[in-house]
């Protein structure tokens, strides 16, 4: 099974539910399902700067499994994290594999390879 995850909600969704729930268990290769993407709203783009911890390994993992990860284009301009803007932006300072876009990107990218479930924490 393909599953995307979308993190949309605010606070610490991105550092929380997928530093130490998600990525731990697709590092250990025991996640259960195949991720297709990421897609990354408010300040759940932060974990995506180069440097960040988090942001680092999911590189690495999304490099090895060939997870896309994505940032909201207009979130990503308002924290830093792109330049350009709408819908014409392109990634700055940020880990490997990360793309930015809106959601007919995101839709474009994901009919590759449909996920059966689309997660938003």
């Amino acid at each position: 099974m393909n599953v995307a995850y979308i993190f949309a909600t605010s606070g610490h969704t991105a550092s929380y539910k997928l530093g130490k729930m998600i990525l731990p268990q697709l590092e250990d290769g025991d996640h259960g399902v195949k991720v297709a993407g990421m897609f990354f709203f408010d300040d759940n783009t932060y974990v995506l700067r180069k440097g960040d911890p988090i942001g680092e390994r999911l590189g690495r993992v999304a490099r090895d499994q060939g997870i896309l990860l994505m940032m909201c284009d207009q979130c990503a301009l308002e924290r830093g994290l792109a330049e350009g803007g709408p819908r014409n932006a392109t990634v700055t300072g940020t880990v490997e594999r990360v793309t930015v876009g809106c959601f007919p990107d995101l839709y474009a990218v994901l009919a590759q390879s449909p996920p059966d479930q689309v997660i938003t924490l």
